[in-house]
């Protein structure tokens, strides 16, 4: 059976498009809704495997519905689309473990690839937003980690599991400024940009291959 979707959006259009584009492509959508409430009633009733939910809607917000998610332990992995492109909303759905993050300009043509990997338990960060995030090396593939300390390996992968600096801090038994160290070697050593999301960017953009290593 193909996966199981959710899709909602309070621009009929868009929800019709995106639905209708899908169930060609043999997508399983099993229910769709114009604003928020109604869409995580669907998520607790129906329980999918996937939710795509417009960041922005009436009564609840994508990243609200995503939070709910979090707090009450449902399963569903959600795929946010959105036409912003600040950081900080990429920070609060990074914090209630999104699985995707797309923009609605691009959602046809990154939509099937963001399935595809949030499916097999692989974040998917858009390359478009990543560009207006002016955020470089983002997508680049690790070879090898031999450049990180034990130390620092063990902290990148506690930040692709989205873990902030203080839940490492706690976890770890060492103070959240020796976490922000680290983070701040290891940006260097991979050759990320020196924003604040870069690593959690490049972190969750890699999590398979560094929960394998």
């Amino acid at each position: 059976m193909s996966t199981s979707i959710v899709i909602a959006d309070d621009h009929p259009l868009m929800l019709r498009g995106l639905t209708d584009f899908l169930t060609s492509k043999g997508y399983n959508i099993i229910g769709s809704a114009e604003d928020g409430n109604a869409a995580y009633n669907l998520i607790v009733k129906l329980k999918p495997e996937i939710a795509i939910l417009d960041i922005r809607m009436p009564y609840k917000t994508g990243l609200e519905i995503a939070e709910a998610c979090k707090k009450n332990n449902i399963p569903t992995k959600v795929i946010l689309i959105t036409f912003d492109k600040e950081e900080e909303l990429y920070d609060q759905a990074k914090a209630f473990n999104v699985y995707g993050y797309i923009l609605k300009e691009f959602a046809v043509e990154e939509i099937e690839n963001c399935i595809s990997n949030v499916v097999n338990g692989k974040p998917y960060f858009s390359e478009e937003i990543a560009s207006y995030l002016n955020v470089s090396n983002i997508n680049k593939k690790p070879e090898t980690l031999e450049c990180l300390t034990k130390s620092e390996l063990k902290i990148v992968k506690l930040i692709s599991e989205s873990k902030t600096s203080q839940e490492i801090a706690d976890e770890l038994s060492i103070s959240v400024r020796t976490v922000d160290k680290h983070r701040s070697n290891i940006v260097h050593k991979l050759e990320l940009d020196k924003k604040p999301t870069s690593l959690s960017i490049w972190a969750n953009v890699n999590k398979d291959f560094l929960q394998n290593t």
